[in-house]
């Protein structure tokens, strides 16, 4: 059966962004003399920017206030945007669902000014489109909070809605709301306990019954 509501995540889930954000992230490493980890991909794979930040600044020795550091990744994030791609599959599973009038956001750990540019890119956006950003929410993923707050402007019970992400900390989030959470990595991997792993888009449309 269809689902009421189908939350998103955004970076790795509905477009392939994770490889734009390593490389802006390397690019602003080297830019202030910090040399990225081996497993720099693995730490920051669904987290958000302050916790990256505090990383940097605690493990790596980064000297520079967050507004500044974050502004310098971004210079190098956005330039990169023209070359985005959708993840294969997720987009035309989420206009078949707009068609049928399921209720859906994309509920993002990114700040704002980054869901709208990627959004942009792949052509996802319209009027009346709901959208979480990082900027939105006091707790982003793995709290329950952004998926909570895309089901109160939906207003939709988190019990029947999906919450479809690729990382351990946004599959947390909709596993913490209350919803049934699909977890669709980058590569095949055991998901949080409690949520429905998958490794195609055929496997998402099942789950979703279309």
């Amino acid at each position: 059966m269809t689902p009421k509501a189908v939350f998103w995540d955004m970076d790795g889930t509905l477009v392939d962004s994770e490889p734009l954000h390593e490389a802006a992230l390397v690019a602003a490493m080297r830019n202030v003399g910090l040399t990225p980890p081996s497993d720099l991909h693995e730490r920051v794979l669904g987290v958000a920017a302050w916790p990256v930040y505090e990383m940097m600044r605690d493990e790596f020795g980064l000297d520079l206030a967050f507004d500044d550091w974050i502004v310098r990744k971004y210079e190098h994030y956005l330039p990169l945007v023209e070359g985005l791609r959708p993840r294969p599959g997720a987009i035309e599973v989420f206009n078949e669902l707009r068609a049928l009038g399921v209720q859906q956001a994309v509920v993002s750990n990114s700040d704002r000014l980054i869901v709208d540019a990627n959004l942009r890119a792949v052509g996802l956006f319209y009027p009346g489109m709901k959208t979480i950003s990082r900027n939105d929410v006091r707790e982003g993923k793995p709290h329950a909070e952004p998926f909570l707050r895309a089901a109160y402007l939906a207003d939709v019970d988190p019990a029947h809605a999906v919450a479809v992400d690729d990382s351990w900390p946004g599959a947390m989030a909709g596993l913490a709301a209350g919803m049934k959470t699909i977890f669709w990595p980058e590569k095949p991997m055991e998901g949080p306990p409690g949520a429905t792993v998958i490794n195609s888009a055929e496997e998402l449309r099942a789950q979703l019954g279309l």
